[in-house]
C-alpha cells in the first residue's frame, strides 16, 4: 500500500481536496508549496508543510529521501488560458521545466507511483467528445506546456520504472462537503467569478463569447466537483501501485454544459439587479469538448458523487458566502 506521499502545490484548490481525501484514508502527507498561488489556511493540518520553490532540485530530493516518499502528485502550475497566452516563457518554465526537475528528484529514490494532474487543453480544438487516444493539438500554450510535461513524465517513469497516472482533468468546480476547502483564486474561473457576483449589490454576470457553434452560441464545457476529482487521485494511486499498471485518463462527467446553462443556474440565487454582459471570446479558449470517461469508470470502478450542475453551483456559493463572513 501507498503510505508517505508528497503533494506538490499542496496548498491550491486541488491539492487540499487532495489532501483531505488521503489524510481521511490514514496516508502521510508531505506538502511542497511555494505559495505563490497556494493559501496556507488550506493546508491540511495533519500534513507536514514545506515552503520551497518545486523546481529546487535538491531540496525536493532531500524531502523525498528524508521522508520515505513512495509516491508523489504532481499538481503545481501555471493554469490560466489568458495569462500563458501573455506570457509563455513564464508558463513553460513553470509547468514544463519545474516538472523536469521533479521527475529528476524521485529518480534513485524510493518513489514508485507518480500522479500528474494535466488536461483536456491538450486536446485539438472542435472534436467535441474526446478519449485519450483523440488527436492532440493543443490551441492553447497553458495546454502546450502540459502536453510537453506528460511526455517528460511518461519518458523518465518507463525508464526509472516508476507508474505514472496522468489525469487530464476537465473544468473543475465547487468546494469540499466539510466547508474547509474552495477556490480563494479569482484568476479566470467561470464558477468562481460568477460565485463573487451573485453576492454583489449589482452583480454582473460576463459570458466571454456568444457566437461559437453550439446549441446556445456559448462555449460548451465538461464541470466536475473538485471532490469526486480527489477520490479520482487517491482511487487511481492505489490501483497503479497495486497493478503496476501506468495510465492516461479522462478526468470529468462525460456530460456537456454550456456557460449560458451556468449563468442561468446561478441566476436563481440573486433576484437583484443583475446584468449579463455578452464579452468578446478569449484567445485559447476551446470551442466545446466533453470527456469521453470510459476508461477511467472501467480502471478504478468509479462512480461521481456530485455530478449536478445544481449541487456545482451550491456549493461554490456556499464556500464563497465563507469567505465573505471571515
Amino acid at each position: 500500500m501507498t503510505k508517505n506521499i508528497l503533494i506538490s502545490g499542496g496548498a491550491g484548490y486541488i491539492g487540499s481536496h487532495v489532501s483531505e481525501i488521503l489524510v481521511k484514508n490514514k496516508k502521510n502527507i508531505f506538502i511542497a508549496d511555494n505559495l505563490s498561488t497556494g493559501y496556507k489556511r488550506l493546508i491540511n493540518k495533519k500534513a507536514k508543510f514545506y515552503r520551497v520553490n518545486i523546481n529546487n532540485k535538491e531540496k525536493i530530493k532531500s524531502i523525498i529521501i528524508n521522508n520515505n516518499i513512495d509516491s508523489v502528485i504532481h499538481l503545481a502550475a501555471s493554469l490560466i488560458i489568458g495569462e500563458g497566452e501573455k506570457y509563455p516563457k513564464f508558463y513553460y518554465k513553470n509547468n514544463v521545466l519545474v516538472t523536469q526537475n521533479l521527475m529528476s528528484a524521485c529518480v534513485g529514490t524510493k518513489v514508485k507511483n507518480f500522479i500528474f494532474s494535466s488536461t483536456a487543453a491538450v486536446y485539438k480544438d472542435g472534436l467535441y467528445k474526446v478519449t485519450e487516444k483523440s488527436i492532440t493539438r493543443p490551441k492553447s500554450v497553458y495546454g502546450k506546456t502540459k502536453l510537453k510535461a506528460e511526455k517528460i513524465i511518461i519518458k523518465k517513469c518507463k525508464k526509472n520504472n516508476i507508474n505514472y497516472g496522468i489525469l487530464r482533468y476537465f473544468n473543475i468546480v465547487g468546494s469540499s462537503p466539510s466547508g474547509r476547502i474552495g477556490l480563494i483564486n479569482k484568476g479566470d474561473h467561470l464558477f468562481k467569478n460568477l460565485s463573487i457576483q451573485t453576492y454583489k449589490k449589482n452583480p454582473v454576470f460576463k459570458i466571454y463569447g456568444a457566437n461559437y457553434n453550439t446549441a446556445d452560441g456559448s462555449c460548451v464545457r465538461d464541470f466536475i466537483h473538485a471532490s469526486d476529482i480527489a477520490e479520482i487521485h487517491f482511487k487511481v494511486l492505489e490501483k497503479i501501485n497495486r497493478s503496476n499498471n501506468s495510465k492516461i485518463l479522462n478526468c470529468g462527467y462525460s456530460k456537456g454544459i454550456s456557460v449560458k446553462q451556468v449563468v442561468k443556474e446561478f441566476k436563481k440565487y440573486t433576484n437583484k439587479n443583475l446584468r449579463i454582459i455578452e464579452a468578446p471570446r478569449r484567445q485559447g479558449d476551446l470551442i466545446k469538448i466533453i470527456a469521453s470517461n470510459n476508461n477511467l469508470k472501467k480502471f478504478i470502478n468509479w462512480r461521481p458523487k456530485f455530478n449536478s450542475l445544481k449541487k456545482m453551483v451550491k456549493s461554490s456559493l456556499k464556500w464563497e458566502k465563507s469567505l465573505i463572513h471571515k
